[in-house]
């Protein structure tokens, strides 16, 4: 896997309806469904501009940009809302309600969202599950579940099936630790990795034809998990070598026994890690403290162009993360729209971000956001699953504003803008002379952002 040279440069759960009886294959009438259209009292539809907002707030629609209120009777959610890759199916642990303060009993709940509405069906079973479980749904509507028992790691498909949750077993995997990657892109598999301190190994969990199998062992200490293609071949993780050093993204080929090859090296001693990646651009989302401190920047798979590290994604007092990257922008990584989860004190919110316009606008999340889920449309459209109070399942549309006016000079050093959607220039200052493209794990850091 090669690119370009590079320069320097809590999830809010809701309570959901008690789960009841349920019919078999797909309820009729979809829990949440008569409130959760994007036009009806609980949806968001429109665009935002530069101040735009975005919101769920009744029929208005749009809410004042910047962080949400937090919703204090909702119960959190141990883990995170896991979507499919195309985004059809969603995936959580739920607690079911109850009084304030009561101890609440966790189940597993799939949401269907390539629908015309989403909906909800709950997956309960005969004891609640424990908070440490993990979901993660497959593309045809079965949700894999992770449960610790003792020192092994269980393994089954849950399923509606007439008034009950039909369960598949797979088997288990022994040991002390695991944690689920995100879906395949094939829709059908789901990779588990056990990390420990001389190696780690990469297991297939589910959509192999007997149970769980080992499919490599990576010297080092690895993390994190990030889909290089479509075709669920090529895995990145963030490894760190037995006896330390610095973490670096490498590329795992899963179709050549779990081949290791370099990806990211933008230093020799810094910290080099892959947080998103799409493959139809090539646009790779990096967090790396090459320029001197923890900066989240971007590059090109397979581009001359250097990483950069832009001044707009770092504002202060708040952690930024991305989530999504607009798909379909073939050989076009710039004009890639990127969501952000932001946290603050004030909680948690949105941001949405393209390379070439080097604006981020911050816009409210819709209240019971599960913070840091979400996917794009083709066409520039942003769905964010959501449940509070007034509506157990729904999804906010929010269209990726424009970045209107001119770009700042690549040169600048201050910020043009001092509103929430402030453009600045990119912390990279002039890119280096490249000849030709060389593989990522090659490329040095040659210039950096200068001192705040």
């Amino acid at each position: 896997m090669t690119a370009c040279a590079i320069e320097g440069g809590t999830a809010g759960a809701a309570t959901t309806a008690d789960p009841g009886p349920e019919e078999s294959g797909e309820p009729e009438e979809p829990v949440g469904a008569e409130s959760a259209g994007v036009e009806g009292t609980a949806g968001v539809e429109g665009t935002a501009g530069a101040e735009g907002t975005a919101g769920a707030e009744g029929a208005a629609g749009a809410v004042p940009a910047g962080p949400a209120a937090p919703w204090a009777e909702a119960p959190r959610a141990p883990g995170t809302f896991t979507l499919t890759a195309d985004g059809a199916y969603g995936a959580r642990l739920t607690a079911a309600p109850g009084a304030p303060g009561e101890q609440r009993a966790w189940y597993p709940e799939r949401w269907t969202l390539d629908g015309p509405e989403p909906y909800a069906v709950p997956l309960p079973l005969h004891q609640p599950e424990e908070p440490d479980a993990q979901v993660v749904p497959l593309a045809d509507g079965r949700v894999l579940i992770r449960r610790r028992v003792a020192d092994r790691q269980m393994f089954s498909l849950l399923y509606p099936t007439g008034p009950a949750t039909g369960e598949l077993a797979l088997g288990a995997v022994e040991c002390d630790g695991m944690t689920l990657l995100p879906p395949s892109p094939d829709g059908s598999s789901v990779y588990g990795l056990s990390a420990g301190d001389h190696s780690s190994l990469l297991w297939l969990v589910a959509g192999g034809a007997f149970g769980p199998e080992l499919v490599a062992e990576i010297p080092g200490r690895c993390s994190g998990g990030v889909w290089l293609d479509r075709a669920g071949r090529m895995l990145a993780l963030d490894r760190q070598l037995p006896g330390g050093g610095p973490v670096k993204a490498v590329a795992v080929d899963l179709e050549r026994n779990g081949e290791v090859t370099p990806l990211l090296q933008i230093a020799p001693e810094s910290n080099d890690r892959l947080l998103l990646a799409d493959a139809d651009s090539g646009l790779l989302l990096i967090r790396s403290d090459a320029p001197g401190h923890d900066r989240l920047g971007w590059g090109v798979l397979g581009s001359c162009l250097p990483v950069r590290f832009p001044e707009c994604l770092r504002p202060a007092d708040v952690a930024v993360t991305p989530f999504a990257v607009q798909p379909g922008q073939m050989l076009m990584p710039e004009s890639c729209a990127v969501a952000l989860r932001i946290d603050g004190a004030a909680g948690s919110w949105v941001g949405i971000w393209r390379p070439q316009g080097r604006r981020l606008h911050q816009l409210a999340a819709p209240e019971g956001w599960s913070a840091g889920a979400g996917y794009w449309s083709r066409d520039g459209v942003l769905h964010l699953p959501y449940a509070n109070a007034a509506t157990p399942c729904a999804v906010a549309r929010i269209e990726a504003p424009g970045d209107d006016g001119p770009l700042p000079e690549t040169g600048g050093t201050g910020r043009t803008d001092g509103g929430t959607g402030g453009t600045e220039p990119s912390g990279a200052v002039t890119p280096p002379v490249v000849c030709k493209p060389v593989p990522l794990g090659q490329a040095p850091l040659h210039r950096t952002a200068p001192p705040d």
